[in-house]
Formats: structure tokens, C-alpha cells, sequence
């Protein structure tokens, strides 16, 4: 049995009927069905407005559903106060209480419970040990730097031991180097506490290192459901390729080992669906040859991401398709304004299923 499971729920927000009185209604949730297992982290990506915080909301309590059930370990919680469901939220702006001191932020929850203060005392210092903060107990939160509040954010959501984690967007406001070492520290300190967690997040960087599992939403619906690798190596639509950042996204009549696009012809992996279809063309996949070789082009500009350059390259005839993105090794790329030739890797091309489907809303927890 899944620990959550959302069966039907929908969110609607606006009290009007479209005519010009109220707000237009407008569905936050769309019928959305999800589980999540015992011991799972789950993360749920999406865009602004996609529905991702609304989803967290509601298993908190913190919103009422219009239509559907939540249940935890198989108990419905519909009119379960939030303080009652045994889980615990941590926001992005951790919300800590200036008021107190470190000690008294991550023994609030337990206070509330009525543990005896032995019980809250030795909670708090081994919570604070766990987090990297060990003897920092008194320390004011003001004084804390942001990565340090976030570690006590964490403590304080984790103190009174619920049964699922919950976090909004729990790495927000630091910078980015912070960021990835305490998401790769996160995963690791999950795993040793066995915790279940549902997170969710805009930046995929974040939920690809932190996610047994990545959700991908969007108005409302659930777009896509797997492992990261799952999901980065065939997304499922053109919505989540390009919220994943590819853009090398082209229509394709798709046959036997091969497909016409406006790029000339492109091989696809064996097995690959036919027919009028939309063809993703990782950057990987792009592979620079001599400019007398494959679709003759020209560098139209460089980006440099670490290790990788990314290499935008224009189709010197027109008609030979939009411009596509290629990604070189430092010492590899081409200047700007010099002709290449342009060849396709299959390994790298994807056949999208369809170019704006409603997946099937039913995401089943691993196991």
C-alpha cells in the first residue's frame, strides 16, 4: 500500500461563470491521481502556475480539494486539521521565528506535541548533529547564514518524525553552488532516515539529483511520471522536452530506421513509433562534421556551460529547417561565423508520442 495517495483531486479557484461577474473558475488541480510509496522521494516539477504548490497544499491541509480523496497509510484525511495529519512542511522561506533561538526552532513541533523537555532536548541535539549544525543550539537565527537556516528549517520539520516530508521549493532562495552540494547532502540524509518525501520544485537540476521519482506537471495535470533517467532520456511530450530545456524539437514523418524533418533525413532508434510525429534531437545527438558532410551550416553563436560549449548552428539554405543546438567540448567548437557539417546520432533522437497529449493521469508509487 502507497503511503499518499491522491485519487481524483481537483482544485478549482474563482467564483465567477465566465459572464462577467466573479473570476472565471480555473482548475489549479485537474483530476490528478498520484501515489507515493514508503521510503520514496518524490519530486514535482513544473512551471509557475503549473499547480505543483497547490498539489503540496492540499496533502498538508492546508487547502480543501473541490473533488477527490487524499489518504495517508489508507486513512482518508478529509477533515483531518493540519496539525493532525503527521506530516511535516518545510517552506521555502523556512519561516523560522526570529524570537527564538536555534533549540527553540526545531523543538517547536515537539512542544506542541507535549513531549516532556529531556525528550525535546536530546531530539534537538541529535537533529542538530544530523544537519551539520551540531552545538549550535543557541545560536539567535539571525545570526545564521542561509544554507544554516535551511539546515534548521529542516530539523524543525523532521523533529516530531512524520510520516512524509514535505517541502516547497526547499532550496529557493541560496545560490546555486549551495544549492547542489545540500540537494546531494538532502538525498543522502533521506536515505539513512528511510523518510518519504514529496518536494516540490521549478529548477530540475534540484529534483534530477534529489528524486527517486520526478512528477512533471503542467495546468494542473500530471505530464509525465518516472525515474530521472526516465525522464530525461524520453520525455513525453514537447511541453516537458522543452521544459527540460532541449529545443532541438522539429514535425517528422517517422519510418523504418529513419525520418524526414526539415533537417534532411534523421536516424531514430529501432522500435520507434510511425508516422506524422514531432523528433527531438538532443544537443548530444548534433555531431559536427566536415562542412562538406551532412546539412551544411553555420555557427551562429557560442554559450559556455562548464565543461560543455553550447553551439548554435543556422542551416546555410533556406528551407533546411530552424536552427539547432549542438553541444562541443571546450577545445572542440567552432568559432563563430564558421560553416560545419551537421550529422545525426540515433542514440540521441527521441520520437515524441504526440505533439500536446493528455497523458494518462494514473502514476503508480514504485516499488
Amino acid at each position: 500500500m502507497a503511503l499518499l495517495t491522491l485519487s481524483d483531486v481537483t482544485v478549482r479557484f474563482g467564483t465567477g461563470t465566465g459572464t462577467g461577474t466573479g473570476t472565471a473558475p480555473h482548475a489549479a488541480l485537474d483530476a490528478v491521481d498520484l501515489e507515493v510509496a514508503e521510503h520514496e522521494i518524490v519530486c514535482v516539477l513544473g512551471p509557475s502556475g503549473s499547480g505543483k504548490s497547490t498539489l503540496l497544499r492540499v496533502v498538508a491541509g492546508l487547502q480543501s480539494p473541490d473533488t477527490g480523496r487524499i489518504l495517508l497509510d489508507g486513512t482518508d484525511q478529509s477533515g483531518v486539521p493540519v496539525h493532525r495529519r503527521g506530516v511535516g512542511l518545510m517552506f521555502q522561506d523556512h519561516q523560522l521565528f526570529p524570537q527564538r533561538d536555534v533549540a527553540g526552532n526545531v523543538a517547536f513541533g515537539l512542544r506542541m506535541r507535549g513531549a516532556p523537555r529531556d525528550e525535546q532536548a536530546l531530539r534537538v541535539d541529535e537533529l542538530l548533529e544530523l544537519v551539520g549544525l551540531p552545538g549550535a543550539g543557541r545560536r539567535a537565527v539571525a545570526a545564521l547564514s542561509g544554507g544554516e537556516q535551511q539546515r534548521v528549517a529542516l530539523a524543525r520539520a523532521l523533529a516530531p518524525r512524520p510520516r512524509l516530508l514535505m517541502l516547497d521549493e526547499p532550496l529557493g532562495q541560496l545560490d546555486r553552488s549551495l544549492r547542489e552540494r545540500l540537494v546531494v547532502e538532502l538525498r543522502g540524509l533521506f536515505g539513512r532516515l528511510g523518510t518519504t518525501v514529496l518536494a516540490v520544485t521549478h529548477d530540475q537540476g534540484e529534483a534530477f539529483a534529489l528524486a527517486d521519482r520526478v512528477v512533471v506537471m503542467r495546468d494542473g495535470r500530471i505530464a509525465q511520471s518516472g525515474t530521472p533517467l526516465e525522464v530525461w532520456q524520453r520525455p513525453a511530450s514537447a511541453f516537458v522536452a522543452r521544459f527540460l530545456g532541449f529545443d532541438n524539437i522539429v514535425p517528422a514523418t517517422v519510418g523504418d530506421g529513419a525520418a524526414e524533418t526539415p533537417w534532411g533525413r534523421i536516424p531514430v532508434p529501432d522500435g520507434s513509433a510511425r508516422g506524422d510525429r514531432l523528433l527531438l534531437v538532443r544537443p548530444a545527438g548534433v555531431r559536427l562534421v566536415d562542412a562538406a558532410q551532412g546539412l551544411r551550416c553555420t555557427v551562429e553563436a557560442r554559450t559556455f556551460r562548464g565543461s560543455r560549449v553550447a553551439v548554435l548552428l543556422r542551416p546555410d539554405q533556406p528551407g533546411d529547417g530552424p536552427v539547432l543546438e549542438a553541444e562541443c567540448g571546450l577545445h572542440a567548437a567552432p568559432a563563430e561565423g564558421a560553416t560545419v557539417g551537421v550529422a545525426f546520432a540515433a542514440e540521441d533522437v527521441v520520437v515524441l508520442e504526440e505533439r500536446d497529449e493528455r497523458p494518462v493521469r494514473r502514476v503508480q508509487a514504485a516499488r
